[in-house]
């Protein structure tokens, strides 16, 4: 994909950075978004990938990387990654804290994202003939679960959020595209979930056969992004097999169950 060009935010790590990797193995220039600039620095020596070190939740730091990127001839994919969940109490005992995070990072960051780099995205529009608008969900935004009400709460706006953005855009040539993945094992999700506790949130995956990795979710967005410009993969559910829902998880090794007659 010679001269064109991506920006993913949240890609310090998981699967951002996965996605990076992709990106950048596929040939895009890429144009890596995150806080922690240590973690963006390494993943430009091993990809060649540019850094920006912005937070989604500032105006001032999305205005900035808006400015940064103007200097180029445009953008032809923005994934909007950055995102997370805090705490797994239930709606009267949870902290008004965690979802304020949650739905700023949640939602306002993908908006306050989209907002400024739409018209980079029009201008690379009309280079490639078509850009890709990725927002990655999650399955928390169309199911809802017991403790999850945050979570659920800010995932459940950004995809109705994803939903008028593709009903907007209707006419032009810009792919909007919903990735929504079920339980995926990075270095950090349920870490943050749990406030930093190990050990609680190494329990999450205990007995669940083969989540999904950062690497998993990439190969979707990357895959969504390489489609003929006419095909549009509106919303992606992407699952381990093991889990049937947020709330339905099978425990130990997958085995066909036979019929007792048979």
């Amino acid at each position: 994909m010679d001269g064109m060009r991506a920006v993913v935010t949240g890609a310090s790590s998981g699967i951002g950075a996965a996605t990076v990797r992709m990106l950048r193995a596929g040939g895009w220039d890429v144009v890596a978004v995150a806080r922690r600039e240590d973690r963006l620095r390494a993943l430009a020596d091993e990809t060649g990938c540019e850094v920006f070190v912005a937070d989604v939740t500032s105006d001032a730091d999305v205005a900035a990387l808006r400015a940064h990127l103007e200097a180029g001839d445009g953008i032809h994919a923005l994934v909007n990654n950055a995102g997370g969940a805090k705490g797994l109490a239930s709606v009267e005992e949870s902290e008004l804290a965690d979802w304020s995070w949650m739905l700023e990072v949640n939602v306002l960051g993908v908006k306050r994202v989209t907002s400024a780099l739409l018209p980079l995205l029009r201008r690379g529009a009309e280079q490639r003939g078509v850009a890709d608008l990725v927002v990655v969900t999650s399955i928390a935004g169309h199911v809802a679960y017991v403790g999850g009400g945050g979570y659920n709460a800010a995932k459940f706006a950004a995809h109705a959020l994803t939903e008028v953005l593709r009903l907007e855009l209707n006419g032009e040539p810009i792919r909007v595209v919903e990735v929504a993945p079920g339980m995926v094992r990075t270095d950090e999700f349920a870490l943050v979930r749990f406030g930093g506790d190990r050990e609680r949130a190494d329990a999450v995956y205990e007995g669940v056969p083969d989540p999904l990795t950062a690497e998993d979710v990439a190969s979707v967005i990357v895959d969504a992004m390489s489609k003929p410009a006419h095909v549009d993969l509106d919303l992606i559910v992407v699952k381990p097999v093991a889990q049937a829902a947020p709330h339905r998880l099978a425990k130990g090794p997958l085995a066909v169950r036979w019929d007792s007659e048979r």
